[in-house]
This record gives C-alpha cells, sequence and structure tokens, in this order.
C-alpha cells in the first residue's frame, strides 16, 4: 500500500522527576528533510534520533520536537546547595567592597544562580536511551497515520484510473468513424475545388492527413498508463515519484489527444481527460 506524506503521531513517557513528550510531524516535500528541535541536555541524541527516523521515511518534510519538562514531583524535591551559596555569599562581598554601590542579589536571583538548587537528576544515558525509544513509538504512530492516509488516497486514484478508462471507453469506439468522416470531408473539399480525390497523389496525401487525427495511439498509451499506475499502487513502498512521472504521461497523452481532435466529442473527452488526471497529480504529490 501506497503511504502518504502527511501525519502526526505524539508519545509521552514519565522518569524521574521529568516528562519526556515528543511531537512528529510530517507534510510533503520532494525529498526527506529532517528537523529536529531537542533542549540541550538531550543534544547529544540527535545523530542517533536522526539515524532512526531516515532509516523509516524515505519522503516528506518531518518535524520531531522534544521538550523535557520538570514534574511536581521533582519540584518537592528541590534542595539548597548550602556550600554554593556561602560561595556566592562571599563574591557579593567582594563585589560589594569594589562597588559600594552595587545592588545586593535577590532571593530570587540567588535561587536561580547555576548550582543552587540542586534537582533530581536522571542519568544522561537512561534519559536518551529512553528517548530513542519514545521516538520510535511515535514512529510508529506516525506511519500508522501515513498509511491510513494513504489508503484514502489510493481510493481517489483508484476513481480516477476509472474514470480516465470511461473516457477511454467513450471515444474509443468512435475511431474508425471519425476516420472516415474527416476523410469524405478532405475528398469533399477536393471535389469542390475541382481535383479528383481518387487520383494516387492525393490519396496518398488523403491517408497522411487521416494519420495526423488519427487518435487510437494515444488511446491506447492512455490505457497502458492506467494500468501502470495501479500496479504501482499495488506494489506500494515509495511510489510517490513514479506516480507523478506517469500522471505527467497521462497529461501529455490527453493534450495529444486534445491537439489532434476533429470531433467534439474527442475534443470534450480530452478536456474531462485533464480534469481527472489533474486530480491525480494532486493527491501523487503527497505521496511519498
Amino acid at each position: 500500500m501506497i503511504l502518504s506524506m502527511t501525519g502526526f503521531a505524539a508519545a509521552t513517557a514519565e522518569l524521574s522527576g521529568v516528562t519526556l513528550v515528543v511531537d512528529l510531524r510530517s507534510v510533503n516535500h520532494r525529498y526527506l528533510d529532517l528537523a529536529l528541535r531537542l533542549p540541550d541536555e538531550l543534544r547529544a541524541a540527535e545523530p542517533g534520533l536522526r539515524e532512526l527516523l531516515s532509516g523509516a521515511l524515505r519522503r516528506g518534510k518531518v518535524e520531531c520536537r522534544v521538550s523535557l519538562n520538570r514534574t511536581q514531583q521533582a519540584a518537592t524535591g528541590l534542595a539548597v546547595d548550602g556550600q554554593r551559596v556561602a560561595d556566592l555569599a562571599v563574591a557579593a562581598t567582594e563585589v560589594t567592597r569594589a562597588l559600594p554601590t552595587a545592588r545586593p542579589l535577590s532571593i530570587h536571583e540567588i535561587l536561580r544562580w547555576p548550582g543552587v538548587l540542586a534537582e533530581p537528576n536522571v542519568p544522561a544515558a537512561a534519559l536518551t536511551e529512553r528517548l530513542t525509544a519514545l521516538v520510535g513509538e511515535a514512529l510508529r504512530e506516525l506511519n500508522a497515520a501515513r498509511r491510513r492516509e494513504g489508503e484514502k488516497t489510493a481510493t481517489v486514484l483508484e476513481a480516477c484510473c476509472a474514470g480516465i478508462e470511461a473516457q477511454v471507453a467513450r471515444v474509443l469506439p468512435r475511431v474508425p468513424a471519425i476516420h472516415a468522416a474527416y476523410l469524405d470531408r478532405l475528398a469533399t473539399r477536393l471535389r469542390e475545388a475541382n481535383l479528383d480525390p481518387n487520383e494516387e497523389r492525393l490519396k496518398q496525401e488523403l491517408a497522411l492527413f487521416a494519420t495526423k487525427v488519427d487518435v487510437a495511439e494515444e488511446l491506447a498509451r492512455l490505457t497502458t498508463h492506467v494500468a501502470e499506475v495501479r500496479r504501482v499502487i499495488a506494489a506500494g513502498g515509495s511510489a510517490g515519484k513514479r506516480l507523478d512521472f506517469l500522471a505527467q504521461e497521462l497529461h501529455r497523452e490527453a493534450n495529444t489527444l486534445g491537439s489532434k481532435s476533429v470531433d467534439a466529442e474527442v475534443s470534450q473527452a480530452s478536456l474531462e481527460l485533464k480534469v481527472l488526471i489533474e486530480q491525480m497529480r494532486e493527491q501523487v504529490q503527497n505521496v511519498e
């Protein structure tokens, strides 16, 4: 089954004194573009996370946002480092001696000073290990969402394929009659110009003109491309670029069909085909 490039997933884990939250967002993009937003404490985990994500995703603009929040349990476990406060007091006294007009430190400033408050600490290795597992969990959820979206996209693409086949079936039986009617019109114009349409050279010219408006080849190619679209969808995997190429080829054949048309119904079918193929191209842009 094909996969969409659009999806969202979130995962949360509680550790000793902290909460880890992972958000994964994915939208369509020509290639795989990873953006990781990590707190400073977890910056060392970035290479491993990039490897994990790039191993599971092929295309899309993917944002992985990680937040690390202190829990209420961590807040009640705060302890003041007395030695750190004493050292800070000595430093403040020396500053006051050198600058008597300096404003003394407030309690708020002292508590915010690095190292004054000792918080419950999670070992970096354990934190990284838990984060990696959490991203893997979110990644599985993201792929499930992309798969569900891919199934909906495949349904729309199948409807477009069926519509294209209906237009081909509408035109194909008319091809011989269109061909004969065009030859008759050319022959009539030749007779009106006092020329004999049965003269050998003119018969060759008529055959050449008739070939230029023959759309049987374009109709055959449309049918072949539709069959290939279905095959690619059934095969699944990273199919977006191949489907985009096939949509371009379908559009080319529909254009040629319209340019060669000498019949109102064929021209109308060409317009309907272009609408269907444009719908297909819009959907394909979001396929991995």
